[in-house]
């Protein structure tokens, strides 16, 4: 007995030839045309991402249209994009006044001037307030009065664990969900070592209450202007996975030093170029990016890795 199980395929196949024989061949003018608006295509793409504006002609009829990302991250429209997102990602909203927004004012200095190293948004020798000066005594905008009086919080004692937070979350991306106290809790330090809080400020590699001691306090005069004494600080704390920082200069100097800091400037790369964060297939993608930006780092390294590479425009 014939078994048609076994014929299935071939008559399939057959189909299939019939069919791929009866399709026309492309025109060479067609391919082209093809080619063409791929081409225009990822032109759109890189200057929506780069500069929320279309392409311009130039970029439009490139030949190939990544060549032109260097002229893209040198685009004053990019360096004003660039800022306001950083801005967004380093805040939880807007400041008040332009001096609480120095993630703003510093991001726009470091990437028009195109050569100046990522860390130093956060390591760099200046004062910022609306505009960006040279400070021996800088911490790239950690210790300018504008940012240190929006994060000073309102710890009894003084400890500035907003800003603890703040400083771990802009250099490596941490990121904790805040609790509401239910009326009767003890929210003091000593409150704050029971089992419920401690995970977050006492006994995880973020510590904020630890960290919080290597940063000067917050004081309130009887007018509520607000200082930081120099004189306030603890001492020598053992956080991040085990270091011994002593104050505010060590602790985001060993923040940038790390492995976390790479991997979450690239996620801000990642995020600003395609909208949303990198998903598990892009990690090939990924992981040339944090190669680039640890053998660079500059911002423009890992923009232009991730921007370069052929994913971003298929």
């Amino acid at each position: 007995m014939m078994r048609f199980s076994r014929l299935a395929p071939v008559a399939a196949g057959a189909v299939a030839l019939v069919a791929a024989l009866a399709k026309p061949t492309p025109s060479r003018a067609d391919g082209e045309a093809e080619t063409t608006a791929l081409k225009e295509r990822c032109a759109t793409r890189l200057a929506i991402a780069f500069t929320g504006k279309s392409a311009s002609p130039e970029l439009a009829a490139s030949a190939n249209p990544q060549d032109g990302v260097e002229a893209l991250l040198a685009d004053p429209l990019f360096f004003e994009r660039f800022a306001r997102f950083i801005n967004s990602e380093l805040n939880p909203e807007a400041g008040m006044m332009p001096g609480e927004d120095a993630a703003y004012t510093l991001t726009k200095h470091v990437m028009t001037d195109g050569k100046l190293p990522w860390k130093d948004m956060f390591v760099g020798a200046y004062d910022v307030t609306d505009a960006v000066t040279p400070n021996a005594n800088g911490l790239g905008y950690f210790r300018s009065k504008a940012w240190m009086e929006r994060y000073a919080g309102n710890e009894a004692q003084g400890y500035r664990l907003a800003a603890a937070y703040r400083i771990m979350q802009n250099t490596t991306g941490l990121e904790l969900v805040a609790t509401t106290n239910v009326e009767g809790v003890d929210d003091t330090a000593a409150g704050r070592q029971n089992v419920a809080c401690a995970g977050c400020h006492y006994t995880g590699w973020f510590a904020l209450d630890l960290v919080a001691k290597t940063l000067t306090k917050t004081k309130r005069d009887k007018d509520g202007v607000v200082t930081f004494p120099a004189n306030s600080v603890d001492g020598p704390q053992t956080v991040l996975g085990g270091k011994t920082i002593a104050n505010d200069k060590e602790l985001v100097q060993a923040l940038v030093d790390s492995d976390n800091f790479k991997v979450n400037t690239c996620r801000l790369a990642f995020k600003f170029l395609y909208g949303r964060a990198e998903t598990t297939c892009e990690g090939p993608v990924f992981d040339k990016c944090v190669d680039a930006f640890s053998s660079a780092g500059t911002m423009q390294s890992a923009l232009s890795t991730i921007a370069k590479d052929a994913t971003f425009c298929q």
